[in-house]
């Protein structure tokens, strides 16, 4: 209600202020314990989610508040994406609202803070509970983008629950060539390598996450190469360069394209990886998720986990929770007994 309420002064703000304002406010809350597990808690790649619904990455780029978030109901938080150096990312103005359309064009560019000044606040939460996972990525600039991936795979492996490899960002130029088979493997096994180096014991597992416009020949690679490297999960999808039909003023600004018109790609999605790993590795549902109707979609499709964002922009800081009752609704009128048997179930 109060968000609703609030809605049309943020509105008026610039994109990127209200998000900021957003952070800002989160660091404000009073603290509140994560989610316990309960009737919708899953065992994901060796975690116990206690909840399928998380925050997706781009929300909290810099580790700020990811305490405040799981705070909110939410059953994991993403942070990042985090680079080695920091960096100012592309210019401004670089994220617009698509009102019209319930979506988000971003083309932000991996702003950031760096490794070293994420790696200090996360320290100082080290050994509080929740499941956090750490989105990292590859500087612009970078002579070596898989050895940046293999420098924050050292660094943030010991303060993640997983560690989400990000090479499907359509704002870094030539960051989703990492997707083509040899990079792919290349990158992987350099991730996998630091990861075990850093954290001989206890090492937490490494989750992908890909792009939606891919063609059949890449998902089948790339679903391939995953199970080789028996990778947590993968997180399908990030934003979209395809433009379906938008009303909004904004539709025609160049980045990756997100919200609601991202909903039946990514569903497809989600369809295309089950099918290609026989459901042999977990998938994350995200991309114009915006209820438990969707949320619950996606699971019967396939995914094991959902995240949400853009959405946020739309609904406020309250729809993880909502969504999260919705389930449970949802999966008490279908006759399932937990979300692990109703994955792929459509």
């Amino acid at each position: 209600m109060l968000f609703r309420l609030l809605r049309p002064a943020l509105f008026c703000l610039e994109s990127e202020w209200a998000h900021r304002l957003a952070i800002e406010g989160l660091k404000f809350m009073p603290r509140r314990p994560p989610a316990a597990p309960g009737t919708l808690s899953i065992d994901v790649a060796g975690i116990v989610f206690p909840n399928p619904v998380g925050v997706a990455a781009g929300f909290d780029k810099d580790a700020e508040v990811p305490d405040a978030l799981l705070g909110l109901g939410f059953g994991f938080a993403e942070v990042g994406s985090i680079t080695p150096i920091p960096q100012s990312g592309n210019p401004k103005p670089r994220l617009f609202r698509l009102s019209e359309d319930r979506a988000v064009i971003n083309r932000m560019g991996f702003n950031n803070g760096g490794g070293e000044a994420a790696l200090e606040r996360l320290a100082q939460r080290k050994g509080r509970p929740g499941v956090l996972g750490i989105n990292i990525g590859a500087n612009k600039d970078s002579a070596d983008r898989i050895g940046d991936y293999a420098i924050m795979t050292r660094l943030m492996a010991p303060h993640a629950s997983y560690l989400a490899v990000n090479i499907s960002s359509p704002n870094t130029p030539g960051l989703r060539t990492l997707q083509d088979e040899a990079a792919l493997t290349e990158l992987l096994d350099a991730v996998l390598a630091a990861r075990d180096e850093a954290m001989p014991e206890g090492a937490p597992p490494v989750f992908l996450k890909v792009a939606p416009d891919l063609e059949p020949a890449d998902i089948d690679a790339i679903a391939r190469i995953a199970l080789e490297k028996r990778l947590g999960a993968l997180i399908v999808s990030n934003t979209t360069v395809s433009r379906p039909a938008l009303r909004s003023r904004h539709a025609g600004e160049v980045g990756g394209l997100s919200g609601a018109p991202l909903r039946l790609l990514a569903l497809q999605r989600v369809r295309d990886f089950r099918k290609a790993t026989g459901g042999a590795i977990p998938l994350v549902g995200v991309g114009g998720i915006a209820s438990a109707e969707d949320s619950w979609e996606r699971i019967k499709a396939g995914a094991s986990l959902v995240q949400i964002y853009s959405a946020m922009v739309y609904e406020g800081p309250t729809l993880g929770a909502r969504i999260v009752r919705g389930l449970e609704r949802l999966m008490r009128r279908e006759g399932f007994a937990s979300i692990a048997e109703a994955i792929g179930s459509e």
